[in-house]
């Protein structure tokens, strides 16, 4: 009885071990992450916000793991799958869907955010299933894909739906996973940020109070009573911030993003430049 008894316990510490853990906030981010709650707290505004440092790992959330309608920042996945069928020789940049270039629906979908450009693309890599069967066997966890954006935009509005959500962490996680090269190649990784970098929407938002010059490849997602940014953030000493910011309901959204991202941008600033995080910046 004794030896089953223990191989019960050894399994039941096994299987909690193999279970991730959620991510804390980096303690040096700490004051970071007070300054942003308190700017959540003046927003009218459901907030959630999620920022990584890609050198260091160090990281910092709000509600991040609340789930948040993605709208059309999912509009990177489906280029991240299309990319991966590329790596993987199923297709290539230079084909033509319905007689237009891939290039050019990739240019529409991630440049302006059309979203016919985004369901023809959803279509020709196997439709929202796919995608996020694609995500899940990649082990990317809080992000559902269930509809392409027709069916979206035709389905009554619910800002809490589960359905075509992420949590701001898990926003990070898929971007973070696109930038270290584990989801697609580096050369479709580099191909995907230069395309990125050329977003024309959300101007108002996670660019508006960056320094000028800063170097930004990001998505914007935009509904009724919802707008996110997500993307990447170069920082003046060399090192990349993954953010993810969701906000629903209330009103100034675009500001509160804009706030948020230059309040993450001086915080990390202001801490990895720090002498005694040298060591860090080699990683």
């Amino acid at each position: 009885m004794r030896g089953v008894r223990f191989t019960a316990i050894l399994l039941s510490l096994l299987a909690f071990a193999a279970v991730p853990a959620a991510a804390a906030s980096s303690p040096d981010l700490v004051s970071v992450e007070q300054q942003l709650s308190s700017l959540v707290s003046g927003s009218s505004a459901d907030v959630g916000i999620a920022a990584l440092d890609l050198n260091t790992g160090e990281s910092l959330s709000i509600k991040g793991d609340t789930p948040f309608p993605m709208a059309s920042t999912v509009k990177v996945a489906i280029a991240a799958l299309y990319l991966s069928q590329v790596d993987h020789r199923q297709k290539t940049l230079d084909d033509t869907i319905q007689g237009v270039p891939v290039r050019t629906w990739m240019n529409k979908m991630l440049i302006h955010s059309d979203n016919h450009a985004a369901d023809v693309l959803f279509a020709d890599v196997g439709g929202p299933n796919a995608v996020h069967r694609w995500l899940a066997d990649n082990g990317v966890r809080g992000v559902r894909v269930d509809r392409n954006i027709a069916q979206l935009l035709a389905a009554k509005r619910d800002l809490w739906d589960r359905r075509d959500s992420s949590t701001p962490r898990a926003m990070v996680d898929l971007l973070r996973r696109i930038y270290k090269a584990e989801l697609i190649s580096t050369p479709s990784r580099d191909y995907l940020l230069s395309v990125m970098a050329k977003c024309q929407t959300g101007k108002n938002r996670m660019k508006w109070l960056l320094p000028a010059g800063t170097a930004v490849e990001h998505k914007t997602g935009t509904l009724d009573g919802l707008a996110d940014d997500v993307g990447f953030i170069s920082m003046p000493d060399g090192h990349r911030i993954v953010v993810a910011i969701f906000t629903r309901g209330g009103s100034d959204r675009p500001r509160t993003i804009a706030e948020a991202t230059r309040a993450i941008y001086d915080g990390f600033k202001s801490v990895f430049t720090w002498p005694y995080r040298a060591s860090l910046t080699t990683q």
